[in-house]
């Protein structure tokens, strides 16, 4: 049976995921109501990870000041409101600071529920990061359907968003109730106020590079890639999006059950050579049924590796926000420009070869991924379970 505290953090992870999930539905409106140009919604889309990448580094400070418990309380609610003020903006250049603050409330409250499900590791003594990732991209589909069912009756963005945040807000504020708080020693040196990537965790941070970078490479090209070198119609190219989709989702829920059994570091290397056979498949062959099925070994092969990677940097950092906030600046920034880089190389040489460099950059967390090895937890903080109502 599950803990308490592992259902409420799942909870907060699906919350998350379906706030994503909405708002990515009405970009369309977005663009037709503020009569913003393709490339004008390119820039504007650029202030979310800028946001996030600016202010994530202050999310330990934070958890230090006021508690783990009530900042991932606190940005969970603010990353739901943020979901209603796009449709507030009175012009196109008030959604500039409106998805700079969208992102800043994004990224910061994403390392802040990691960190929870560090403490809900800690305290369980077994994995449930992959599952909460999982749980993440459930609430993420569930918002993406809600939003395409409004879209599709022709429901008003003003009318949908902040009624889907509201209900959002509330399920977070009630479902939160029971995470754990983790307070700070009376002696405990407080974390620095703009906390940067200690080098404790820069090969983990490493592994979490070369994972994110295959994952946002693959969703965003893998479509046009089934489109221009595999000959698929535009059904068959979104349907082997769906099931590299799938295939992580699926991974990612049943992810925990595979680390209880073969560790991390062993997971990581298998899923690594799972991967990489499915990139030489990518890569090596010109129809779609193949490439298809080489996209689904990726997708399952890369899955858990993120939610490891975050895992293994709270553990080994001083207090879990600290190590979370590390990496996760690394992986952020993977992210941002894995997209662009990958079809830059598609350009200029050719998508086999760019996909192959990325194949290459999942083998090369081999190695590395000795660094996940299960360490001995910090013991300056001790989380609070008991007091688990407010």
């Amino acid at each position: 049976m599950r803990d308490r505290h592992q259902r409420a953090i799942a909870l907060v992870f699906a919350v998350h995921g379906a706030v994503a999930g909405t708002i990515a539905t009405r970009m369309p409106w977005f663009q037709d109501h503020f009569g913003l140009s393709t490339t004008a919604l390119g820039l504007i889309l650029l202030c979310p990870p800028v946001g996030s990448f600016l202010t994530m580094p202050v999310t330990a400070r934070l958890a230090y000041r006021f508690g783990a418990r009530a900042t991932t309380r606190a940005l969970l609610a603010l990353w739901s409101v943020s979901l209603a003020l796009p449709v507030l903006a009175p012009g196109p250049l008030w959604l500039v600071p409106v998805f700079l603050l969208s992102g800043a409330a994004a990224g910061m409250c994403d390392l802040a529920m990691n960190a929870q499900g560090v403490l809900v590791e800690r305290r369980l003594g077994r994995s449930v990061m992959s599952g909460l990732h999982g749980m993440w991209s459930v609430g993420n589909l569930v918002g993406a359907g809600l939003g395409a069912a409004a879209a599709q009756a022709d429901l008003d963005a003003r009318a949908h968003l902040p009624l889907m945040a509201a209900a959002l807000i509330a399920a977070g504020v009630v479902g939160s109730r029971a995470l754990l708080d983790d307070r700070p020693a009376p002696e405990e040196k407080p974390p620095p106020r703009f906390a940067l990537p200690p080098r404790t965790v820069l090969l983990i941070g490493l592994i979490g590079f070369f994972a994110t970078f295959a994952e946002r490479a693959s969703g965003q090209w893998a479509a046009i890639y089934l489109t221009n070198v595999a000959g698929a119609g535009a059904g068959v190219a979104a349907a082997g999006y769906t099931v590299f989709t799938a295939c992580m989702v699926a991974m990612r829920l049943g992810g925990d059950f595979v680390v209880r059994r073969l560790g991390p570091v062993a997971t990581v290397r298998a899923g690594a050579a799972a991967a990489v056979l499915g990139g030489v498949i990518v890569v090596a062959f010109r129809t779609p049924a193949p490439v298809i099925a080489g996209f689904a070994l990726f997708g399952t092969g890369i899955a858990v590796v993120v939610p490891l990677v975050f895992a293994a940097a709270g553990q080994i950092a001083r207090t879990p926000a600290e190590g979370v906030a590390g990496v996760a600046t690394i992986t952020w920034m993977s992210g941002l420009v894995a997209p662009s880089v990958t079809g830059w190389l598609a350009g200029a040489f050719a998508f086999p070869f760019a996909f192959a460099l990325v194949t290459c950059m999942v083998g090369a967390m081999i190695w590395p991924a000795r660094a996940l090895r299960p360490r001995p937890a910090p013991a300056a903080r001790v989380p609070v379970g008991a007091a688990c109502a407010d």
